[in-house]
């Protein structure tokens, strides 16, 4: 019987991904914070990890020629939105509210935490399995 590793880690490496790529995003927003004009931004967890599982199903194409690309997407790369404000505007044109990406931010990095601990307590399991429970 073969071993799928997609179907073993393939739901928490996406969401480490996406927590990974969120993270820099919400860090750039605490950077600018003092930036006028700057426009605050976000990733949508929820549709960011839908379009990630729908690339999966449809993400391999029909190569015809072996000088064509692999055929694989890339899906590294999600929509990057802006964050609505609670507050109104400062003056300055600038939407960074720093307590709310801090919390944001720290949400973030818990969430990373558990998934990465997930995909250990995967991979543990595989290995334990691999060795014949020793």
């Amino acid at each position: 019987m073969a071993i799928n590793l997609d179907k073993l880690v393939g739901f928490h490496q996406k969401a480490l991904n996406i927590r990974e790529q969120r993270m820099e995003v919400i860090a750039g927003n605490l950077a600018n914070a003092n930036t006028p004009g700057y426009k605050a931004r976000d990733i949508d967890f929820q549709r960011a990890m839908e379009s990630a599982q729908t690339s999966q199903r449809t993400g391999s194409m029909a190569r015809t020629h072996e000088a064509h690309y692999n055929g694989k997407l890339n899906t590294t790369s999600f929509d990057v939105d802006f964050r609505i404000p609670n507050q109104p505007d400062t003056g300055d044109g600038n939407t960074v509210e720093v307590q709310t990406e801090r919390n944001e931010f720290l949400d973030n990095g818990m969430r990373y935490q558990a998934s990465l601990q997930f995909l250990e307590s995967k991979l543990k399991g595989m290995k334990k399995a691999l060795s014949g429970g020793q």
